[in-house]
């Protein structure tokens, strides 16, 4: 049993020792851990402290932890969101779909936004993907390279679902949109290619005024 004591670890100002909670909370868990484990991913500002209570929920029945974290993703906080919908991610429990809405996917916070990308894919349920598809395509052409990449590589998850929504944004007006189809495409179809060669292929056709082959 996880006592008051064990819990209050996960304040301590050594990650280490947060860290070794974490793992103590995760080897035995228990429901009335689930809180302060949610709670604490909201300010936890070490990334291997997160990952690790990330994992503890996951050791969690989802009928504990996918509430809280559903309640978390409309967090005024943009940890606590990004980070819930990290953890619903790993526990890939589709009761959580309807949590992940066009405001999360559209976030202003980039994180929150990669995070609400990744679970998407592997929350959507059978049947939606062309759906999800055009949601994730209104973010083309958004932020620095670690966000595009994220986001092609989120609609590429869904396959052969996202060529439509990757056709009509090859064709669109703004030219950061249209490379950005564009490169996701050449990615799909060649995925060894790497993200640097197919941005710059993308960028060459829409320099020429051409357009991939999305949607055909």
């Amino acid at each position: 049993m996880t006592t008051t004591r064990t819990l209050r670890g996960l304040a301590h100002d050594d990650p280490s020792v947060r860290l070794r909670t974490a793992l103590a909370v995760g080897t035995d868990p228990e429901p009335s851990d689930v809180g302060t484990l949610v709670d604490r991913c909201a300010v936890e500002p070490d990334f291997s402290v997160r990952e690790m209570l990330t994992w503890a929920l996951t050791r969690h029945t989802p009928a504990a932890t996918v509430p809280a974290l559903v309640d978390e993703v409309r967090s005024d906080r943009a940890q606590a969101r990004s980070q819930a919908l990290h953890t619903l991610s790993k526990i890939g429990d589709r009761r959580a779909w309807p949590a992940i809405t066009p405001a999360l996917l559209s976030d202003p916070d980039d994180e929150v936004a990669r995070s609400a990308w990744r679970a998407a894919v592997v929350l959507v349920p059978e049947g939606e993907e062309p759906a999800l598809a055009v949601g994730l395509a209104t973010q083309l052409g958004r932020g620095p390279r670690e966000t595009r990449l994220s986001l092609s590589r989120a609609l590429i998850a869904l396959g052969e679902a996202m060529l439509p929504a990757l056709g009509t944004a090859a064709a669109h007006p703004d030219p950061e949109v249209r490379a950005h189809a564009l490169a996701t495409e050449v990615l799909w179809r060649d995925p060894e290619a790497g993200f640097e060669f197919a941005v710059e292929e993308a960028k060459r056709v829409v320099a020429l005024g051409g357009e991939g082959q999305g949607g055909r």
